[in-house]
């Protein structure tokens, strides 16, 4: 299938007042799912992935924080994080084994600027190493002794700095006995349940993201290979304009195409979302409609060169317009979440500039409306010999993927 649905949980988070200032992220396999059937590497990597280069933290949480639980190959370093500090608390989970090098892990992700959680926090279980480098410490509340969780609080609170959190609230009576015990945030089923949100994702090619990987080995990257091997999938290319999009990447300036979008985010970080998405094992795009998709992109790159439109820009808005088609998207809902220039967008959602001219010459020539074809800007054999031209590419780039 060239597209597929992709889902995340989200459950609130909430303050004294009842209000909602936090959302912990979950991986949920379904729509349907009412709790994560894996705890691995693997979910974790989707919810990132599905986070930030599929819904957007902005969608997901507005201006309020997101909470993420982390595996050991993410606090060690074994797994980049591939987004900046802000607005993100990292949840150590109680099934991490504290060592030492996992307490370097935390303090360096700390030094980073991160915020750290301490997920279902019991003392003696080695994770009270962690307190002085936490901001949050969640306790479990679901049968637990009263006195015992007082006594943990106040633990707890000798270290400072931290935020308690009562989770797994279940009933009223837990609820209530958060509050007097003095938590700072609430969380569980008696205030809120999870709730599922999905989207459809277009699925990019594994061996794509395999050649993009090993085009990112070392530090003399080529970026116009970069460059190149991301604008022949358009799931990567889509998910690489979502990425720079994302939480924490401040862009300086709007995106008019794919190579400015790779220049922009530089190889470090696009070989940690490449990574990412392997270990995430998206499947890959029905060849038949990612040759159409491509065909458009590459048809419209030939198009804007022979009515001097920029060229990389043609691609990318091509590109779009066929994700668009695939993933069953208005093209405007599209372009509001991605960080575009106004000469993109404007052709895709309005036809508009020497771009809009570009598209509406091929989509013309696609749907074979003769009486466009007749009176366009450009000699019908070149657009003709151009289609060819743009299909053989595309042939050869997906049959260049083993698909």
């Amino acid at each position: 299938m060239p597209t597929q649905a992709v889902h995340i949980g989200r459950q609130p988070i909430y303050d004294r007042a009842g209000g909602v200032v936090a959302y912990e992220l979950l991986f949920r396999g379904s729509r349907d799912a009412t709790g994560a059937d894996r705890s691995n590497s693997y979910a974790t990597s989707q919810v990132i992935v599905n986070a930030f280069t599929e819904f957007g933290v902005a969608d997901l949480a507005g201006d309020r924080t997101c909470f993420i639980n982390l595996t050991r190959d993410f606090i060690t370093g074994e797994l980049e994080l591939p987004f900046e500090p802000e607005r993100v608390v990292l949840e150590i989970l109680e099934t991490v084994e504290v060592d030492d090098e996992v307490v370097a892990g935390v303090a360096a992700l700390v030094e980073r600027g991160f915020a750290v959680a301490l997920d279902d926090f019991v003392w003696g279980l080695g994770h009270e190493r962690l307190l002085d480098l936490a901001s949050y410490v969640k306790l479990d509340l679901l049968g637990a002794d009263p006195t015992g969780v007082a006594d943990e609080c106040r633990r707890c609170r000798a270290h400072g700095r931290v935020r308690l959190v009562a989770e797994r609230l279940e009933t009223a009576a837990d609820v209530d006995l958060a509050r007097r015990l003095g938590f700072d945030l609430y969380q569980g089923y008696g205030l809120s349940r999870p709730q599922v949100l999905s989207a459809t994702s277009l699925s990019s090619s594994r061996a794509h993201r395999l050649e993009l990987l090993g085009a990112l080995v070392g530090e003399d990257a080529d970026i116009a290979r970069v460059a190149s091997i991301v604008m022949g999938d358009p799931g990567l290319s889509f998910r690489v304009l979502r990425a720079t999009n994302s939480a924490g990447v401040g862009l300086p300036r709007r995106l008019a195409s794919i190579h400015d979008a790779v220049m922009l985010l530089g190889t470090v970080r696009i070989r940690q979302w490449v990574s990412l998405m392997l270990v995430s094992d998206l499947s890959e795009a029905n060849e038949d409609q990612l040759i159409a998709t491509l065909t458009t992109a590459r048809l419209c790159q030939i198009v804007a060169e022979l009515l001097g439109a920029p060229a990389d820009a043609a691609f990318t808005t091509g590109l779009l317009a066929g994700v668009a088609d695939l993933i069953g998207t208005p093209v405007a809902e599209l372009v509001d979440r991605l960080p575009l220039t106004d000469e993109v967008a404007g052709a895709l959602v309005e036809g508009r500039g020497s771009l809009g001219d570009v598209l509406a010459v091929v989509r013309a020539y696609e749907s074979d409306d003769v009486t466009f074809l007749l009176t366009m800007p450009v000699d019908v054999m070149a657009v003709a010999h151009g289609y060819l031209a743009a299909l053989g590419w595309s042939m050869r780039t997906v049959g260049g993927l083993g698909a």
